[in-house]
C-alpha cells in the first residue's frame, strides 16, 4: 500500500490491475472501504479521504460536490488512471454520479452503496442544522445522534464492533470540514444521469432511511444499465454492517465487466 499526498487530498493505493477508485461518505474515510479490499486482489484498489475527511485538510474554500468529482478527475490523472471503476457509499455515490456524469470517460462503472440522488427539503435542512452542531457541540454528539438513525435494529444489537466504528470514524473527523461537507450535501443537486452510460450496480439495506429501496430502485431505473440489490436486516452503512454480500457483490460484478 502507497499512501499519496496531493495538494488537498490523501489518498492509498494498492495493488495491480483495473483501477478501482471507492469514494466514502459523509463521515466517513478511506477505511469505511477497508471490509471490501480484500475482494479486489486483482484490481488497483484507489481509496482517497475527500477534502475536509479524514486525513485530508480542509480547504479554505467552499466544498461542493462538483468541486470534489472534479478533484478526484484530477488526482485520478496524477495517478495516470484514465479509466476506472467508481464505487460510493451516501454522500459518495451522489460524487461518483457527478464524476461520471462529468468526466465519462473515466467511469467504467458505478456501484452505489446507499445511494443518494438528491436531498429532500427536509432533509437539506436537517443537514444544515448537523452542521451547526458539529461546529457548537463536536463530532462525539454527532457521532451518538446517528447511530440510532444509521444502522439496522439487527446492527446495533449484533454487531458493536460496527457501532464502534461508526462512532469512531465521526469522533476523529475535523468538525468544520464535516460541517462543510454537511453544507454541500445541502446545496447538492441530482447529476446529469442521461449523461452516464456505463454499468452500474445500486445496493441498498431494507432499513436505510437515507437511501432506500425506493431510492435505489429510481436511481436503477435513471441509469440506461443498471440493476438495484436490496440487503435485508441492514441499514444505511451497507459495506460496514454487510460486508461479505457487499464484497461479494461488488467483486462479481467487477469481474462480470471485465470478462
Amino acid at each position: 500500500m502507497t499512501t499519496v499526498r496531493l495538494s488537498g487530498m490523501t489518498l492509498e493505493t494498492e495493488g495491480e490491475g483495473t483501477p478501482v477508485v471507492m469514494i466514502h461518505g459523509l463521515g466517513g474515510t478511506s477505511n469505511s472501504f477497508q471490509p471490501l479490499v480484500s475482494a479486489l486482489s486483482d484490481f488497483r484498489v484507489v481509496r482517497p479521504d475527500l477534502p475536509g475527511a479524514g486525513r485530508s485538510p480542509t480547504p479554505p474554500q467552499k466544498i461542493s460536490v462538483e468541486s470534489l468529482a472534479d478533484a478526484l478527475a484530477d488526482a485520478a490523472g496524477h495517478l495516470g488512471v484514465e479509466r476506472a471503476h467508481l464505487v460510493g457509499h451516501s454522500f459518495g455515490t451522489l460524487v461518483a454520479q457527478h464524476l461520471a456524469a462529468r468526466h465519462p470517460r473515466l467511469a467504467a462503472s458505478l456501484t452505489l452503496f446507499g445511494p443518494i440522488v438528491e436531498p429532500q427539503d427536509a432533509a437539506r435542512e436537517r443537514l444544515k442544522a448537523r452542521a451547526v452542531t458539529a461546529r457548537h457541540e463536536g463530532m462525539a454528539f454527532i457521532a451518538d445522534q446517528l447511530i440510532d438513525g444509521s444502522l439496522s435494529g439487527a446492527t446495533r444489537a449484533d454487531n458493536p464492533l460496527a457501532v464502534a466504528y461508526l462512532r469512531e470514524t465521526h469522533m476523529r473527523q475535523d468538525r468544520e470540514g464535516f460541517a462543510r461537507s454537511c453544507e454541500a450535501l445541502a446545496g447538492a443537486e441530482k447529476a446529469e444521469h442521461r449523461l452516464i452510460d456505463c454499468p452500474a450496480l445500486i445496493v441498498t439495506g431494507d432499513e436505510d432511511g437515507v437511501g432506500p429501496p425506493s431510492v435505489a430502485r429510481d436511481l436503477a431505473g435513471r441509469l440506461k444499465n443498471a440493476r438495484s440489490v436490496i440487503l435485508d436486516r441492514c441499514g444505511h452503512w451497507t459495506p460496514i454492517e454487510r460486508p461479505r454480500e457487499c464484497a461479494r457483490l461488488l467483486g462479481e460484478f467487477l469481474r462480470g465487466i471485465a470478462a
